[in-house]
């Protein structure tokens, strides 16, 4: 009988490991039971009906950190002794611009910016100085004869270099709301306007192509990934209303994986409530509004097509809701999605302290930019930048590169934000550069320039430096460093787009861009846009075109970048130069 019973009890034991073993398995470490990570909270709050969700699982003490620490991994550089420099707050891309001419589609003013491009390249700032500034500025000098007047023009790069070496930056701990845009425009294909049809549905679709909801959602997914564990992620979805679908809570506490499965199951629908969406972000934010700014950053990240057509939509009302949440320390960042995006919106709402932009031209892009640059996006350093600049030789004519609308005041230039950027093997810092175009005022050989600069940090703690420097006004070209020479160049490379865009633009009677009517290019298909009541960022498109003109002054810009690249000797510009080929070659 004592065997029996002692067989019965080890029958039963295997038979407790075995229930164990089904209803458990192991991930990374982690017993997942019941699908859900032990110790982890689903904390979804809706299903797509907007109702709230069966599967959340509970509240977390949200203010309480868990001793949870950072996951080094991704947290901090690799320990190198190079130090990282300063690019621009605002427009950090030129994909919306260059997507639309690969689509046949033409292009807004605004969808080619001087701070977009720069960033895409980077930049010899011609720093040879030690300093214990935050902020150490350097100055280039560069005389140069415009390709196609001939007449001599005169230059001064600020480079943008800081003291901070790579292996000791480290982002803050993060509080970020992410506010997606889910309204029936980002059901239209990636590559494709949603306002050139009268109506839309899953039929206009291209099957080939991924909608800006599907890319939004993936792109949401890759954001998620580059948070740690002791940083707090909340979600907001804004269509018509806005929808809390999960609360700002602790990343180490929250079943991270669960959240990404809800995230792609998001559809679009509705109209585009924008500010709905901004508040509601605001919101869970409003209990970190006083968080210790030295450990935590509070920041709100926007995915959208920016298109709103319900609530408040004026450029001024929703730029005042940015600019009022970054006098609190909530910093805004906006991703743009699909060739539709309207960046004219989001070029003037981003030209605010603490704010930068964006696009998505895939998922795949977006991954890669993300992982090397998202610590450097969440992270603004510098701000309130002036540069006084006093000379009785020259004076400012342009500013090319800063994040601020209106840049140049007589002689004082401003910036809203320097945000940290990446060097690269050769010591070149990723957008590190602001140009300066200047006006000689006298006859003289050389000038006098007295640089006066004062900026911020993130605490509000003034910095002040002076430099005085001498011009040298030669009678041939030259270049300080490739530099200077690389921002001239791509400057005027701008200066020709811009000015054909304008001149294409101005030549379209059909092409309408005021309060009333929005972003309007009447449709081939004859319906009319007129049929169609658009607000005013409602976007539709219009054929590209090239005159005859611009075609030949794009053969002069093609060959002079051609040129000038022989001396620069940076691969990346042969992006514009066969971005011109193709603007030459389209009918």
């Amino acid at each position: 009988m004592k065997k029996i019973i002692s067989i019965l009890i080890i029958v039963a034991i295997v038979a407790i490991i075995a229930g164990i073993a089904y209803v458990c398995v192991f991930k990374d470490g982690n017993i997942i039971q019941n699908n859900t990570q032990v110790g982890k909270i689903d904390d979804w709050k809706l299903n797509m009906n907007f109702e709230e969700s069966d599967s959340f699982m509970g509240n977390f003490n949200s203010g309480i950190s868990m001793g949870v620490t950072s996951d080094s991994a991704t947290n901090s550089f690799s320990a190198e002794s190079k130090n990282i420099g300063f690019s621009v707050g605002g427009a950090k891309d030129t994909v919306n611009f260059r997507e639309n001419i690969k689509n046949g589609y033409f292009p807004l003013l605004s969808d080619i910016t001087y701070n977009g491009l720069f960033y895409e390249y980077s930049f010899n700032t011609g720093n040879k100085e030690e300093s214990e500034e935050l902020f150490s500025p350097s100055y280039l000098q560069a005389v140069s004869s415009d390709p196609m007047s001939k007449q001599k023009e005169y230059y001064m790069a600020v480079g943008l270099n800081s003291n901070i070496k790579e292996s000791d930056f480290q982002r803050k701990k993060l509080n970020l709301v992410v506010a997606l845009d889910i309204s029936g425009s980002m059901s239209s294909s990636f590559n494709s306007y949603y306002y050139d049809k009268p109506t839309q549905n899953e039929d206009n679709l291209e099957d080939k192509n991924k909608t800006k909801m599907q890319i939004a959602n993936e792109s949401l997914n890759i954001l998620i990934d580059q948070l740690n564990k002791d940083d707090r992620f909340g979600l907001v979805l804004f269509e018509s209303d806005s929808h809390i679908a999960k609360p700002l809570n602790l990343v180490g506490e929250t079943d991270i994986d669960k959240i990404k499965e809800h995230v792609l199951e998001i559809s679009a629908t509705g109209g585009t409530n924008f500010e709905a969406g901004y508040k509601s972000a605001n919101e869970l934010l409003a209990e970190y509004e006083n968080v210790d700014t030295d450990e935590y950053e509070n920041r709100i990240i926007v995915i959208t097509d920016a298109m709103p057509n319900t609530g408040e939509t004026s450029d001024e009302s929703l730029m005042s809701m940015v600019k009022k949440n970054a006098d609190k320390g909530i910093y805004t960042s906006f991703v743009g999605v699909g060739v539709d995006f309207n960046s004219q919106l989001i070029e003037t709402i981003s030209n605010v302290k603490g704010a930068n932009y964006y696009s998505v031209n895939s998922a795949k892009d977006f991954k890669s930019r993300m992982g090397e640059q998202f610590e450097y996006m969440v992270t603004p350093l510098v701000f309130d930048l002036d540069f006084n600049f006093d000379s009785d030789d020259y004076e400012i004519e342009a500013v090319y590169g800063s994040d601020t609308v209106n840049i140049a005041t007589g002689n004082i230039m401003n910036v809203n934000t320097l945000f940290p950027s990446k060097t690269n093997s050769d010591g070149e810092v990723k957008g590190g550069i602001i140009l300066l175009k200047l006006k000689k005022k006298t006859d003289g050989e050389n000038g006098k320039i007295k640089l006066e600069v004062s900026y911020k940090d993130r605490n509000g703690k003034q910095y002040n430096n002076d430099k005085e420097v001498e011009f040298k006004n030669q009678e041939n070209d030259f270049y300080d460093n490739d530099g200077i020479r690389k921002a001239i160049v791509l400057t005027r490379y701008v200066n020709v787009l811009k000015d054909w865009i304008m001149y294409e633009r101005t030549g379209n009677i059909n092409y309408i861009c005021d309060e009333k009517c929005g972003i309007v290019a009447e449709p081939e298909d004859g319906w009319g846009a007129r049929l169609i009541k658009l607000g005013i960022h409602e976007r539709q498109s219009e054929k590209l075109s090239v005159s005859t003109g611009y075609k030949k002054i794009f053969e002069e810009m093609k060959e002079y970048i051609t040129n000038e690249n022989k001396e620069i000797k940076d691969d990346t510009l042969n992006n514009e130069i066969n971005l011109l080929e193709e603007l030459i070659k389209t009918k």
